[in-house]
């Protein structure tokens, strides 16, 4: 090796360049408790007049930068403010029709003279669009347009040349998230508007309100109060949830479980087979109204330590009888345990082995 060559760096380490990307968050955090917090609140505020105002986020990106937008404006969506992403060179041949007077404008851009954004500012007044900036350099030609400049400078990539963008999007990336949550507190985005715009998979599931996951109509398990012990078990086998309801012209009388009749045949032996619903029924199970959430049913359950809730108009035992859910319905909103988690924590909950509903 000749004394002129430069040396060579030492490669970092996989964590070093996630640190890298940490130290770009934390200073990011920084900027927000500080001289970046005005800003934020005023785009916060802006998106949140915009959405109220029945408006449009439209967020739009080139390279890399794009691709963090379109993430932003999906998190946006999802979080109750309606938003879309404008590809910038769809946008100069047509696309520009998305845009609508009193829509905000976000353009992610780190250098923030990426020619494609450049080329639509001077139509953005006509369309009486708010411009909003995500940047590293609010003199910029794009900051300098922007009613509002947020902050996403960082001191160096994760990229050993320094040319990806890695932490620089990370932080675009926080940022956005950080903004749409934000916005979605002040609009008073609740869990059941979450649960509306997500109805598939398992999240779908999670959000799922009790009247979408109940047994209702015919798989509802339901005897009449005269009805005898055979008649209960063949409805119970039948229906398969290890318990029956009892409903006299739709009004909710009580319930019989598969341990209160392992009780009654211990008590009574062959005689309970002539006994009827209503002399063992329980007279006051735990009922649920349609609306609540599965973790909320789920909820009830863990604290009183049973199986199902009886699903019924109003929640009360008086109203009009809904249907079933039953503990197996809600396998899937359980909260997960963390690995190496012991059996029982893994549980969502321990359920007393008498069949009390």
């Amino acid at each position: 090796m000749s004394s002129s060559a430069k040396p060579v760096e030492a490669a970092l380490s996989p964590a070093d360049l996630v640190r890298i990307e940490a130290a770009a968050l934390e200073q990011l955090a920084q900027r927000l408790e500080g001289p970046q917090r005005k800003a934020f609140d005023a785009v916060a505020e802006l998106l949140v007049s915009t959405a109220r105002a029945g408006h449009c986020a439209v967020l739009t990106g080139i390279g890399k930068s794009g691709l963090i937008a379109r993430k932003i404006a999906s998190t946006l969506l999802s979080t109750g403010t309606q938003a879309r992403f404008l590809h910038p060179s769809e946008a100069l041949h047509g696309d520009l029709g998305l845009l609508r007077k009193g829509d905000v404008l976000l353009t992610l851009s780190y250098s923030g003279e990426s020619e494609e954004l450049l080329r639509l500012l001077p139509v953005l007044p006509r369309l009486g669009v708010t411009l909003v900036s995500f940047t590293a350099h609010a003199a910029s030609t794009l900051g300098a347009a922007s009613a509002h400049v947020l902050d996403v400078s960082v001191a160096r990539e994760a990229c050993t040349h320094q040319l990806a963008p890695t932490a620089s999007t990370t932080a675009m990336l926080a940022l956005g998230d950080a903004l749409a949550v934000d916005v979605s507190r002040r609009l008073d985005f609740q869990p059941q508007d979450f649960a509306g715009l997500h109805p598939g998979g398992q999240l779908g599931r999670r959000l799922a309100p009790v009247s979408r996951l109940m047994h209702s109509g015919a798989a509802a398990p339901v005897v009449l109060p005269t009805a005898t012990m055979p008649e209960v078990i063949h409805e119970m086998s039948a229906k398969r949830l290890g318990m029956t309801l009892v409903v006299l012209d739709g009004k909710l009388l009580g319930v019989l479980s598969d341990g209160d009749l392992r009780r009654l045949f211990e008590r009574d032996g062959p005689r309970a087979f002539h006994r009827t619903a209503e002399e063992v029924m329980n007279r006051l199970p735990r009922t649920i109204a349609p609306e609540p959430l599965a973790p909320d049913a789920l909820a009830v359950m863990e604290r009183h330590k049973i199986t199902a809730l009886v699903v019924t108009k109003d929640g009360s035992s008086a109203s009009q009888v809904l249907g079933v859910l039953h503990i197996h319905d809600l396998w899937d909103v359980a909260p997960q345990p963390a690995e190496g988690a012991s059996a029982a924590e893994a549980a969502p909950f321990e359920v007393e082995d008498d069949g009390r509903l």
